[in-house]
């Protein structure tokens, strides 16, 4: 016996305007810009909305302390490090080259302002320091950098320093900086506030932070800027309008105008073109199922996380939702247990698919309800 019934199709929308577009994307293409790597993607749902070459393996310059900063964050988050303990200052962390937050050599500095200074004065010298008080030593925090990468599923990296200055096999892709663009916003959101703010004074010394978007954009709060000669200009930036986020990588760029220019036409681009939308939240009742030999006659089933689409703009009215869920629900039934999928497409097109969970338990009933059960 099939213990699937056929799929119920679910109305998730009564009336909406349907888009001026063909059914499977946006009428309008992607902006030209004046660099060949880049990548466009939606913060809920990982939709790519625009992308070149996002495998491409390239030096990240300062991109590098957005990975320091993720190792850095879940030091802070475990409570193996206290963002007002004083990190001691190394000579080596003092002598380091490029950009600086002019720390002084065998002095302590608080984690808070060597944060803000490697992420706002993007300070060589600031992701030394920590990297040392967080790891031990450099070679040890490069290894917490590679692990987390790892981790993270970004598998076209590899690290070799906490700054970003040239190193053989040091590098990333647009597309790897996205994903840990992501997991910073998501796991550390305390900490990505930091990203927004627009200069930071350490040391009598004050200094703008490199994100011209903060300036340009209001929807823009991050993130950071990278350039050696080797990397050229580069930036992840994200952005949120309306609830919707959008991250935003851009490497080798020639000069920092054709840097912001382009960043800021792919942004404008993905908010003016697509929408995204939450068909589910997390617990909501989708059906109330049948039960056979409970001490209820029904359960609730849902799914356990929020459900988001990114599509076209204005084509909300054609997604559609269906639900394969088990034919027969038996007691004992558990909250949490998986009975089926929710699926979701646009236009016929799979979009997103979640397990169909049990949201209300259901005892195991008495001799009756098993009788009446086995009467129906």
């Amino acid at each position: 016996m099939n213990r699937w019934r056929d799929a119920v199709i679910l109305c998730v929308v009564t009336a909406f305007s349907t888009a001026a577009f063909a059914a499977d994307g946006p009428a309008t293409l992607p902006p030209k810009v004046d660099f060949n790597t880049y990548h466009l993607v939606d913060f809920a749902t990982d939709t790519v909305l625009a992308s070149n070459d996002a495998d491409e393996q390239l030096p990240p310059a300062s991109l590098t302390k957005l990975m320091t900063a993720y190792v850095v964050f879940g030091a802070l988050k475990s409570g193996r490090i206290r963002i007002d303990d004083q990190a001691p200052v190394s000579v080596k962390a003092w002598r380091q080259s490029g950009t600086r937050m002019f720390i002084e050599p065998n002095s302590r500095v608080a984690v808070d302002d060597l944060v803000h200074g490697m992420l706002i004065q993007s300070g060589n010298d600031a992701s030394v320091a920590l990297a040392e008080f967080v790891g031990g030593s450099v070679d040890e925090f490069v290894l917490q950098m590679n692990a987390a990468a790892k981790r993270l599923g970004m598998n076209h990296s590899q690290w070799r320093n906490p700054h970003g200055l040239p190193a053989k096999d040091h590098y990333t892709t647009a597309h790897d900086l996205a994903i840990l663009a992501k997991a910073i916003i998501s796991e550390f959101p305390d900490y990505y506030r930091l990203y927004s703010e627009r200069e930071f004074s350490y040391n009598g010394i004050t200094q703008q932070n490199r994100n011209q978007l903060l300036w340009r954009d209001p929807s823009v709060d991050g993130m950071k800027t990278g350039h050696t000669s080797a990397a050229g200009y580069c930036l992840v930036s994200s952005a949120e309008r309306n609830g919707m986020r959008l991250i935003a990588v851009v490497l080798g760029a020639q000069s920092p105008r054709q840097r912001n220019d382009g960043a800021k036409k792919l942004l404008d681009y993905g908010f003016a073109n697509y929408e995204t939308r939450k068909v589910y939240s997390a617990g909501q009742q989708i059906e109330a199922a049948p039960v056979i030999g409970g001490d209820a006659e029904f359960a609730g089933v849902g799914t356990a996380a929020d459900i988001f689409v990114t599509i076209p703009r204005g084509g909300f009215s054609l997604l559609q939702a269906s639900m394969d869920r088990l034919q027969e629900l038996a007691a004992p039934l558990v909250p949490g247990a998986t009975v089926g999928s929710v699926n979701v497409s646009f236009s016929g097109h799979p979009l997103a698919s979640a397990p169909l969970v049990v949201l209300t338990g259901v005892a195991e009933g008495g001799v009756w309800s098993r009788l009446k059960s086995a009467l129906k």
